[in-house]
Formats: structure tokens, sequence, C-alpha cells
């Protein structure tokens, strides 16, 4: 058995369901496990008892928004990978979620390309990028 062989457990929280389902085809297709949630309170409850790998999540939802999540799951994994997908970042959140944790934090923009995506979740994992 190849050390390579460890597929990464994605956890996407994302309340826009075209968004998320378009998310999860790419991640999918890249060779991810994905398990995808509709807001940050369904993430946590997906995230008890089970290990993930990175967290891709929106900031805005409903029920829990992105940045209580982030610091709900790094209270208890404090070196979790992070991707953050906004389109509304206000602007003293990232300072305070950078104290939040020891794990790789990257925010990209909503609407953003599959590349800049993939890019960042294979940043956080410390994964080498690949041409897409």
């Amino acid at each position: 058995m190849a050390d390579h062989e460890h597929v990464p457990r994605i956890l996407v929280a994302e309340d826009d369901a075209l968004l998320a389902a378009t998310v999860d085809d790419i991640l999918r297709q890249e060779g991810f496990c994905v398990s995808l949630t509709k807001d940050g309170q369904a993430a946590l409850e997906a995230a008890a008892g089970t290990h993930f790998d990175a967290l891709l999540t929106d900031l805005r939802m409903p029920r829990l928004d992105g940045k209580t999540l982030i610091r709900l799951l790094r209270a208890g994994q404090p070196s979790l990978p992070v991707v953050v997908m906004t389109g509304h970042a206000p602007a003293d959140w990232l300072v305070s979620l950078q104290h939040e944790g020891e794990g790789p934090l990257i925010v990209i923009d909503k609407p953003m390309s599959v590349r800049a995506l993939l890019y960042a979740i294979r940043k956080v994992l410390g994964e080498p990028s690949r041409r897409r």
C-alpha cells in the first residue's frame, strides 16, 4: 500500500445549494472525500466524532456563521486547515481568526475560479499544486 493513498476528507459548509453542489463535484473529481453540509450548525454536527483534514466554509450562513464554526472546530482541533469562501468579509474578522488555532487559513473571494478553489485546498493541506 502506497503512502499517498490517504484520501483527504473535506468538510464543506455552504448554504447556497448550487454553489455547494458545484464545489462538491469539483472536489470529488479531484479525488477528495467530501462531506457537504448546508450551514455551520450542520457542519458542526457532522464534525462530531469524525476527523476531517480540512474545512471549506462560507462566512455568512444561517444558524451558525463560518467564523463561529471555525472557532468551535479549532477549539477541538487547533491545527485544522481552513479555506473560507466569501463575498462579504468584514474588515476585522481575519485578524481575530488568525489567533484561533494553529492551522493554515486561506480566504478566497466569491465568485471563485476552480483553479483558486483547488489551489487553496491543496495549499492548506500541504499538497503540491497541479495544473488544471
